[in-house]
C-alpha cells in the first residue's frame, strides 16, 4: 500500500508541551482521522506537516518528498481547510478566490465555479458577511479547485450545525473515490469519522495511541458495563479507563477473553463508537465509588 504522507520519530517541544517521536503514515486512497482531546498535539502535528512550525527532530515526507526541500511543489498538490478562518474579511469572496488562484499552477475556474454552484457561494458577498458553514464551504471549493492530491482538514466541522456537516462529509466522501487521493481529518468530533474514516489514529498528551483501521479498532474494543463488585476480581487489569456510579461501572476493554468472563459473570458487552474509545483512553478513573 503507498503511502501519501509519512511521520517519522517526529519531536517539538515547547515550555508546557511536547510531541513526542511521533510516528505514523497515511496510505493514499482514504480516508484517515486524526483524534484525540484538544492540547493533545494535532494542530501542532499538522502546523509541522505544513512546515509552519519548525521541528526539532524528526522526518515528514508528503508524496515521498521532503517536506522542507520540496515544501513549494508539495504545497501546490495539498488542499487545506481549516478551523479558523485565514481570508482577508474585506473582500469578496471573487476578489479573494483571484488572490488564491494565482499561486496554483493547476489552478481549475471550471471546477471552482461549479463548487461555487453547488455550495450556494455568493461571489460578490465580503468574506466577513459569510456564516461560519459558508466559510468552511469556501476553503473546501479552494481546496479541491486546484486538483489537491492530499487535503488536510483541522477541525473543519466544529461548530457547524448537522446539515452543513452532513453535506461536507458527503463531498470529502466523494473526494476520496479518486484512490490516487488521500484526506488527513483531525477533529475531537468522532461522529464524522464515524461515517467516513477508513483509518484512525488517535494522538494523546503529544504521543500516538494507536493507528488502525477503524473497523479493527472497533472490533477489537468492547464497552463493558456491569456491577461494581465484578472490579474486585482479577479482570479489573483488563479495563480501560473505568467510570464507576454507585449503579456500577463502565470500562473499555481490547482483551476478548476478560470481555466473555465479564459477560458469564453478569455483564454486558457493547460495541464502543470512536467516541467511547477515545474517551475511554484518556480517563483513567473516576466516579464516586
Amino acid at each position: 500500500m503507498e503511502n501519501i504522507l509519512e511521520v517519522r520519530n517526529l519531536n517539538k517541544t515547547f515550555p508546557d508541551f511536547t510531541l513526542n517521536n511521533i510516528s505514523f503514515a497515511l496510505p493514499k486512497g482514504f480516508i484517515t482521522g486524526f483524534i484525540g482531546p484538544n492540547g493533545s498535539g494535532k494542530t501542532t502535528t499538522i502546523k509541522l506537516i505544513m512546515n509552519l512550525l519548525k521541528k526539532d527532530s524528526g522526518e515528514i515526507t508528503v508524496f515521498g518528498l521532503d517536506h522542507i526541500r520540496h515544501e513549494k511543489e508539495i504545497k501546490n498538490r495539498i488542499g487545506f481547510v481549516y478551523d479558523e478562518n485565514h481570508f482577508y474579511e474585506e473582500l469578496t469572496v471573487e476578489e479573494m478566490k483571484r488572490i488564491i488562484a494565482s499561486r496554483y499552477i493547476k489552478w481549475d475556474e471550471k471546477q471552482f465555479k461549479s463548487y461555487i454552484k453547488e455550495f450556494g457561494l455568493p461571489l460578490n458577498r465580503k468574506i466577513k458577511e459569510l456564516s461560519r458553514g459558508m466559510k468552511v464551504k469556501f476553503s473546501l471549493a479552494i481546496a479541491l479547485s486546484h486538483h489537491a492530491d492530499l487535503l488536510i482538514m483541522d477541525e473543519p466541522t466544529s461548530g457547524l450545525d448537522p446539515v452543513v456537516r452532513s453535506e461536507i462529509l458527503d463531498i470529502l466522501y466523494n473526494v476520496i473515490q479518486d484512490e490516487n487521493k488521500g484526506v488527513f481529518f483531525s477533529t475531537h468530533i468522532t461522529s464524522d469519522l464515524d461515517r467516513i474514516a477508513d483509518y484512525i489514529i488517535m494522538i494523546y498528551q503529544g504521543e500516538i495511541l494507536f493507528n488502525k483501521s477503524k473497523d479493527e479498532l472497533v472490533e477489537e474494543h468492547s464497552i463493558i458495563k456491569g456491577p461494581l463488585c465484578l472490579l474486585d476480581t482479577n479482570l479489573r487489569s483488563s479495563l480501560i479507563g473505568i467510570r464507576k456510579s454507585k449503579y456500577g461501572f463502565e470500562a473499555l476493554t481490547k482483551d476478548r477473553e476478560a470481555a466473555n468472563a465479564f459477560v458469564k459473570a453478569g455483564a454486558v458487552a457493547e460495541k464502543p463508537v470512536l467516541e467511547d474509545i477515545m474517551l475511554f483512553y484518556t480517563r483513567k478513573e473516576n466516579g464516586n465509588a
